[in-house]
């Protein structure tokens, strides 16, 4: 979990088990998959380790520390590597079985901007693919405090909104969506927000949706 999901890994993790579940139901024998925003590859990790031939992808191209990660687990053979902008995905139509992005299209600024890329994936995937996705939540107003003081990209991240933003995927059907994380991203080191995760989990099925600081889920793409 910590190579996949490498920050907050107790509290993204969550989605785990959902995303485990909705993969190991593609079936077939040339299965593609498409990772973005993977910097240090992640997601390409996890993909790979199901049976995807993936294309691992950042902006300006995935980090060398994703390179060696994947020979270290003997999948260098099932990745590709690409500098992809979200935006525009130089791929063909109906591409690709699995999409995926984690703590992605805060960094695209606008919710303009967000559409944007989810209409991009859904027109790079089969019908019937699926998009893999987790996502910052706006959370309370004491996030959004310490995060204008404490984060440097605060000012350009654009976090989403458990309700407002469901239209963000209006081209896709058969919508699992789940929210998780409420105090574990206040800790300063990997070890204390590990801790406040587990607090976290006690105390979740009491805190409101909007509340929480992640969005996660599996949306599938129109079959034709």
């Amino acid at each position: 979990m910590e190579q996949i999901f490498q920050w907050e890994v107790r509290t993204w993790s969550r989605a785990y088990p959902l995303w485990h579940e909705a993969l190991e139901a593609v079936h077939g024998t040339d299965r593609k998959a498409l990772a973005l925003g993977e910097r240090d590859g992640g997601l390409s990790l996890m993909l790979a380790q199901h049976g995807f031939a993936t294309v691992c992808s950042d902006l300006r191209g995935p980090t060398e520390h994703a390179r060696s990660m994947h020979a270290r687990h003997g999948l260098q053979g099932m990745i590709a590597y690409e500098g992809i902008d979200t935006l525009a995905i130089p791929k063909p139509d109906g591409q690709f079985d699995v999409v995926a992005f984690k703590s992605m299209i805060g960094a695209l600024g606008s919710k303009e901007r967000q559409a944007k890329a989810l209409d991009e994936m859904h027109r790079v995937l089969k019908p019937g693919g699926i998009l893999l996705f987790a996502e910052n939540l706006s959370g309370t107003a004491l996030h959004r405090w310490l995060r204008k003081r404490f984060v440097a990209w605060d000012h350009y991240w654009r976090y989403l909104h458990a309700a407002g933003d469901m239209d963000l995927f209006h081209q896709f059907e058969g919508m699992r969506m789940r929210t998780t994380g409420f105090l574990a991203n206040l800790g300063r080191s990997e070890a204390q927000r590990d801790v406040i995760a587990r607090f976290d989990a006690l105390v979740l099925p009491l805190v409101p949706s909007t509340w929480r600081t992640v969005l996660f889920g599996v949306a599938k793409k129109r079959k034709a």
